[in-house]
């Protein structure tokens, strides 16, 4: 264990910072299974809870909380639908924001990542695993319920068309959608403010209102967050 301290973040419920002796500081999140790591993350344990820090290395959600995010839709009985959810890493951490009494929809094209990704909802049963291609919401229509939140992380081109298909599918009118846009795995030959107006406006298109736009520099590069209600 890392000797921290904990504190609650100012907005978001069930997220929190992890203070470090340097006066680094970190979000973290309360382990729903202590004792247990996902992705060789540090467990800290405070007042007796086992808290989990959340790397902004290595989760874009995290990126995004350490750069401002100002919109958070998260909450205890969340219902998320997580398209691109890999080995888990960033799923795992929404998972103990959302305890026991939400879902999270977890759907992954690759099998390989699949093989990572069951032994997680194994062990967390508000996670639910899903081997589906994302372009094609009809395939796993049947698994998914109507959710309050989707989260997309999916390195193809039509990253925008992806997640408001899902949106028609499953969420909620006045829903959120956040989506990880990586400009260079929709277009290498523009510049990357281009790419992202870009998916903005076809978002907007797609009956979506942008709440906000983060950039997830240092962390990763040529990449933004973009929150948005859906208007249904």
């Amino acid at each position: 264990m890392v000797e921290v301290e904990i504190e609650p973040h100012e907005e978001f419920e069930g997220v929190y910072w992890a203070i470090f002796e340097d006066g680094t500081r970190k979000p973290a999140t309360e382990n729903l299974v202590p004792g247990h790591q996902v992705y060789g993350e540090r467990l800290v344990e405070y007042d007796g809870t086992e808290y989990r820090v959340w790397e902004p290395g290595r989760s874009k959600l995290a990126a995004m909380i350490m750069n401002g995010m100002e919109h958070f839709p998260f909450e205890e009985g969340s219902r998320v639908l997580y398209l691109g959810a890999a080995a888990g890493t960033t799923p795992s951490h929404v998972s103990d924001i959302i305890k026991e009494s939400g879902i999270e929809y977890c759907v992954e094209f690759a099998s390989r990542m699949m093989q990572e990704l069951i032994p997680v909802c194994e062990k967390r049963p508000n996670m639910v695993p899903i081997l589906g291609d994302a372009t094609k919401p009809h395939e796993y229509a049947e698994i998914v319920d109507q959710v309050d939140v989707i989260y997309q992380d999916i390195a193809q081109p039509k990253q925008a068309e992806v997640v408001a298909d899902n949106a028609e599918a499953f969420l909620k009118p006045g829903g959120i959608i956040i989506v990880a846009v990586k400009s260079r795995s929709i277009d290498v030959t523009k510049e990357p403010e281009e790419v992202f107006k870009e998916e903005e406006r076809k978002l907007e298109e797609r009956g979506f209102e942008i709440l906000e736009v983060i950039d997830l520099e240092p962390y990763e590069r040529d990449h933004v967050g973009i929150v948005a209600e859906y208007q249904g």
